[in-house]
């Protein structure tokens, strides 16, 4: 039930976007506009059933305020309205000219009336979700309300595009660098020169250069053995006399010579 309802003012707010894609000169927007609203009304039983959307025929949300923001007006401050909600000078206005194009001005106030409530219980209705999003995820209440607005708004007045103020642009004032790279900065491997290769960076000046053992290689390592042999001192031989010792002694069992 609650859905009939709100696709039956749904069906009525068509209305105001014809009027406000035709002042936009949407003329397509329009057009589809017209059938959704023709749809609705025949196959859909006044409404209470979106065929047009089943049918693929999108809905376009329009007003009196994007179209002023499509003719270049600034939107203004940011306003909360009592009742309304969040709003703008620009869409403030807007919106008392959006009460001309609603179908329910012009009926009977005896039945208007009823129906003003009907519409507002609705509106409310649609909107406990973002209500039930906001007590959930938002620290602060105000500010998120506020942005959420001002880039809805934003989206609708360029069609999803954003504007031109959608994304800020990071690079460099010349345009897109030479390299290609969006402006990030390039750092080099301490272990590449400017060819890349390892080891092929130029040595500092001035600085003395040692080289790492691990380095040295196959013949290195086949040297360093032939290097540690020749640097150690050869033992003494236990046949080679001292200097100064007798170059022989006499033999302890030699005859001794009588005269």
């Amino acid at each position: 039930m609650r859905t009939a309802i709100s696709n039956f003012f749904s069906n009525l707010g068509d209305l105001g976007n014809i009027a406000n894609n035709l002042l936009q000169l949407r003329i397509t927007d329009a057009t589809q506009d017209v059938m959704r609203v023709a749809m609705n009304s025949v196959f859909g039983v006044a409404g209470l059933i979106d065929v047009a959307s089943l049918a693929g025929l999108p809905k376009h949300h329009q007003d009196f305020g994007l179209t002023l923001a499509r003719w270049g007006v600034p939107a203004g401050p940011y306003l909360v309205l009592p009742v309304f909600g969040p709003s703008s000078i620009r869409d403030g206005v807007g919106r008392a000219v959006d009460v001309r194009f609603n179908l329910l001005n012009y009926i009977e106030p005896a039945a208007r009336n009823p129906m003003y409530i009907a519409q507002f219980i609705s509106a409310r209705s649609d909107l406990l979700g973002a209500t039930d999003l906001l007590q959930q995820a938002a620290l602060d209440k105000y500010s998120f309300v506020r942005d959420a607005y001002v880039q809805q708004r934003r989206s609708l007045t360029y069609h999803g595009g954003g504007g031109e103020e959608s994304l800020p642009n990071y690079n460099e004032p010349g345009g897109e660098p030479a390299n290609g790279n969006g402006g990030l900065p390039q750092y080099e491997d301490p272990g590449e020169g400017a060819s890349g290769a390892p080891g092929s960076r130029p040595e500092p000046a001035g600085l003395p250069q040692y080289q790492d053992p691990g380095d040295a290689g196959a013949s290195g390592e086949a040297a360093a053995p032939a290097a540690a042999s020749a640097a150690a001192p050869a033992p003494a031989s236990a046949a080679s006399p001292s200097p100064g010792a007798p170059a022989s002694a006499p033999a302890a069992n030699a005859p001794s010579k009588t005269n």
